[in-house]
């Protein structure tokens, strides 16, 4: 791979999350019964005129304006011709030559996917365009079917730049670009349900040339992992067949996840020719400074500085702020929990390595837990005050996990408070030390390690309701 040059471009689909669709009134809902959700307009009779979503447009300006676009002060739909089933009307509105938003750019920093550690460096957004989306086709065994209730939900287009390198730097840009749509509620980025969808093209030229090689498009990639794969796959696939003489064509492909394989779907001798031009039913789009100035008053705090000020104001890791970061809803968890607690960074540690593997284990999401931030603060401030050990707050935590009650009240009823009166302590190191003359000797000859043994003994016979400190603190003083 050292003689060739690796350049990557993406092409994301983010549908908006609005009550109604682009064009019409008919609402914007997943998952309802096949074509219920369609009227004269989306499903383009004739003579039908169509009125834009004004909240679909304010929010792709601020998408826009979170990724640094120029917004567009004077801006138009246009019609794209193509005859294909999922659209009704035989022709797309779209943007053009004039999208709302031009010439941004998007941070990747950090460790890839694959663990490799990313330049930094910033990838450049072309345009963010909106659109309307096209019907949802479902084919099987013996014919296809058309599904028009997705046909006209809005759909912003986000064009990169062809200034990736890597399969690592594509997922990267596309994390963060989906945290960014999530953390401003323009989109639940859901890839299972359409609401993102990514086409990859990919070209390899020779190292330092700077004419690019031939474009491949590789299609039907459902997660950021496909997209991943499938790029390691193509990069290797095309190497392999320019080392060996061949020359490569331009063509769209698929990806087969369980292949881990791309495979030809078509070549493309030429460009289509869509034959654009200004649609006629609609008035162009256009913007003040004021507008836009007032406009840029919601934008969110986007999620790269949410996790410098997780570093500086709780203290954590880069690590830990990447990870509850990761999804708004976890920024928002942390947060609400760090309020009514003296160390956000214990909670931090609750929250990555018990809470989050909980969810994965039981396949929720963390809005659906019954485990409250502020249960969990409570949790950590038991922990703080010595009330209960780390061992007993694992107990009352897989309780909360499962039942959602507050930890005073499991710890209660267990009976599970730790005990740290220093007689009640003494009785259970006495038996400890009793117990295993072996170690004690192995102390006295200099072994401190083997402390660490007899505090193991002491929560043993406690059922682990003695305080560790407590513990040691006799242990040291009898052996």
């Amino acid at each position: 791979m050292a003689d060739y040059d690796v350049v990557i471009g993406l092409e994301v689909h983010v549908q908006i999350k609005t009550e109604s669709k682009m064009f019409c009134s008919c609402p914007n809902k997943f998952g309802q019964e096949p074509n219920t959700m369609v009227c004269p307009v989306c499903m383009g009779y004739p003579g039908v005129m169509p009125v834009p979503n004004k909240k679909a447009i304010h929010q792709t300006i601020v998408a826009g304006m979170m990724c640094s676009c120029e917004i567009a002060k004077y801006s138009k739909f246009d019609r794209k011709s193509y005859f294909y089933p999922d659209m009704p009307k035989n022709y797309q509105i779209t943007q053009f030559d004039l999208p709302f938003c031009n010439h941004g750019k998007i941070h990747i920093s950090g460790k890839g996917f694959s663990g490799a550690e990313l330049p930094d460096k910033y990838i450049g957004l072309t345009r963010i365009h909106l659109e309307e989306d096209v019907a949802k086709s479902t084919h099987f065994a013996g014919y296809s079917g058309i599904d028009y209730n997705r046909a006209g939900v809005p759909l912003m287009e986000a064009v990169s730049e062809p200034e990736m390198t890597s399969a690592d730097e594509a997922y990267a840009y596309l994390t963060e670009l989906k945290q960014m749509m999530e953390y401003a509620g323009i989109s639940d980025c859901d890839m299972e349900k359409g609401q993102m969808r990514c086409d990859v093209n990919i070209s390899l030229k020779p190292a330092g040339a700077k004419e690019f090689g031939t474009k491949i498009e590789i299609k039907n990639l459902n997660s950021f992992r496909s997209v991943h794969r499938s790029l390691e796959h193509e990069i290797t696939r095309q190497a392999d067949i320019l080392d060996g003489g061949g020359t490569l064509q331009q063509e769209t492909r698929g990806w087969n996840d369980d292949t881990g394989a791309t495979y030809l779907m078509r070549t493309k001798e030429s460009a289509h020719d869509y034959r654009y031009f200004p649609e006629p039913d609609l008035m162009p789009i256009t913007f003040t400074d004021a507008d836009i100035a007032e406009i840029s008053k919601e934008i969110p705090e986007l999620p790269e500085a949410k996790r410098e000020r997780f570093v500086e104001e709780f203290e954590l890791t880069p690590y830990d702020a990447e990870v509850l970061t990761h999804e708004k809803a976890y920024a928002d968890y942390f947060e609400e929990g760090a309020k009514l607690t003296k160390t956000p960074k214990k909670l931090a540690n609750w929250i990555i390595s018990e809470l989050l593997r909980e969810l994965s284990d039981a396949g929720i999401e963390i809005a659906k837990t019954k485990v409250s931030p502020q249960n969990l603060a409570a949790l950590v401030e038991l922990i703080n005050s010595g009330d209960i050990n780390g061992k007993i707050a694992k107990t009352v935590f897989a309780e909360m996990f499962q039942s959602g009650k507050e930890p005073k009240v499991i710890i209660e009823e267990k009976g599970l408070v730790q005990v740290s009166d220093e007689s009640a302590i003494e009785t259970f190191v006495d038996q400890a030390i009793a117990q295993n003359p072996t170690q004690v000797q192995q102390y006295k000859d200099g072994n401190a390690k083997v402390i660490q043994f007899f505090v193991g003994q002491v929560m043993k016979l406690s059922k682990g309701q003695a305080n560790p400190q407590g513990a040691v603190k006799l242990l040291k003083e009898k052996l």
